[in-house]
């Protein structure tokens, strides 16, 4: 007698999930095993995506309206949150796919070695994505450590202290961050991170109409200024500096951290992460853009200050820039996962336990050296703010508004005719040009700022 086929339950399914997972497992390297373990919700997804995306960076936005005035710098910050909400998307689609066929990415090298062939993920996905978020980490730990010493001119005008100083303390600071085992355990990090963005953005608006309306701020002044090639220049700059803004470059790797089945969950996070881009970029670029015009600095906060004199509350200024300080040491951890990845699959035994002295060890030395070389680069270069325009163009552009259009093209091949196919081609193409034009403007400025660069300067 034929045996009915019993419906399964969600319960079974899950559990059929979780066993695929943990028979997935036992072939895992190091690096996926201990640093993108996957336990997360949905909700967790959104803390990191929101660490990741919102981050102090988006405090030049107004600088980047100096650039384009009002419509365009509307419109670029409207067109970097539809494109790239778009292109998170179907990464995820694409993971999922991947993952329903029983073969789950957790890396972005692992989809392109997949989708594209091996030699994409080795010579290009993998160097690409180790350049920007290593260059994040130093962004982070240079712009913490300005941070500091913003705080301390202001209640010490006379220091001397010098800025490698400050960014030597931030770095210590990191040192204890970055021995958090897995991106998992760095959710509740994450919270208090979404917690603070929401904090020093709000902060920065307030200041910025509270200047904008009293007479202690500069003469409200929107013209472009410049003459005609300095000008081309600085719209491209200003493209950079938004898409950077936007930039991501771990979608995959925060993917993994979701406890299967995945399906649907990455969505939601995006949706939770995407609200509070709503409420950040708009808020800071618009009200900054409005209250200094084309005194727009980069960095929102200089413009508080005129000639050291603070236009705001002092304890105003320190509180913003504390609130700044945390939270880009939250940014700069996540953004240091891939490195951990990459050291913990080279250098940990995936058959020890995770905190066994043979793996704790080199875990310890290896992430403590590479927060120290970080921190070394961030001291001696503090002009990185132009190296990180140019990581922005040959890094995030292509991470984050090309190959998503292409892995999804490749993987679901939808039909030539299809409205879905020729929108993927057209972004890919549109910014691939960008990304180019946006390498040069950036290369450009370095050469032109080049005169007044020293090491470990004092700026």
């Amino acid at each position: 007698m034929g045996t009915l086929q019993q419906p399964v339950s969600a319960a079974q399914a899950y559990e059929r999930e979780a066993a695929k997972e943990e028979a997935h497992n036992h072939h895992q390297d190091a690096g996926a095993l201990f640093v993108l373990k996957s336990k997360g919700s949905w909700v967790h997804c959104g803390y990191h995506l929101t660490t990741s995306i919102v981050a102090p960076p988006l405090l030049s936005l107004p600088y980047a309206f100096t650039f384009l005035g009002w419509t365009a710098g509307i419109l670029c910050l409207v067109i970097g949150a539809l494109v790239t909400f778009y292109s998170y998307n179907l990464i995820s689609l694409v993971l999922e796919h991947h993952a329903e066929l029983g073969h789950r990415h957790l890396r972005f090298r692992d989809m392109a070695n997949d989708i594209l062939g091996p030699n994409w993920g080795r010579y290009f996905v993998g160097p690409a994505q180790f350049i920007v978020c290593y260059g994040a980490v130093v962004a982070c730990t240079l712009l913490g450590g300005q941070c500091m010493k913003s705080i301390y001119l202001l209640s010490n005008p006379n220091g001397s202290m010098k800025l490698f100083e400050f960014v030597v303390i931030f770095g210590c600071f990191m040192l204890i961050l970055a021995q958090i085992p897995s991106f998992h355990s760095l959710r509740h990090i994450n919270l208090v991170s979404l917690v603070l963005c929401l904090a020093y953005s709000a902060c920065a608006t307030a200041a910025s109409i509270y200047i904008g309306n009293s007479s202690k701020g500069p003469k409200k002044d929107y013209s472009l200024q410049g003459d005609n090639e300095s000008r081309i220049f600085g719209i491209f700059n200003a493209i950079a500096i938004i898409a950077t803004t936007y930039g991501n470059g771990i979608i995959p790797e925060t993917q993994a951290t979701l406890a299967p089945p995945v399906k649907g969950k990455m969505f939601k996070g995006l949706c939770v992460c995407y609200m509070v881009i709503m409420v950040t970029f708009f808020n800071v670029a618009i009200s900054g853009y409005w209250a200094f015009g084309n005194q727009s600095e980069g960095l929102i906060y200089t413009n508080f200050l005129e000639d050291g004199k603070p236009l705001v509350p002092k304890w105003f200024i320190f509180m913003i820039n504390i609130f700044t300080i945390l939270q880009l040491s939250a940014v700069a951890v996540v953004y240091l996962q891939p490195t951990n990845e990459v050291l913990e699959r080279t250098f940990a035994d995936p058959s020890s336990k995770e905190f066994s002295s043979r793996n704790v060890i080199p875990r310890v030395i290896a992430r403590s050296l590479s927060v120290v070389v970080s921190t070394t680069i961030a001291a001696m270069l503090p002009f990185f703010g132009d190296i990180s325009a140019v990581i922005g163009a040959f890094g995030f552009m292509p991470l984050d508004f090309i190959l998503p259009m292409v892995f999804f093209n490749v993987t679901f091949k939808p039909s030539k005719r299809s409205l879905i196919f020729w929108l993927n081609v057209i972004i890919s193409v549109v910014f691939s040009a960008l990304s180019i034009i946006a390498a040069i403007a950036a290369i450009r400025q370095i050469s032109l700022d080049a005169k007044n660069y020293r090491l470990f300067a004092n700026v």
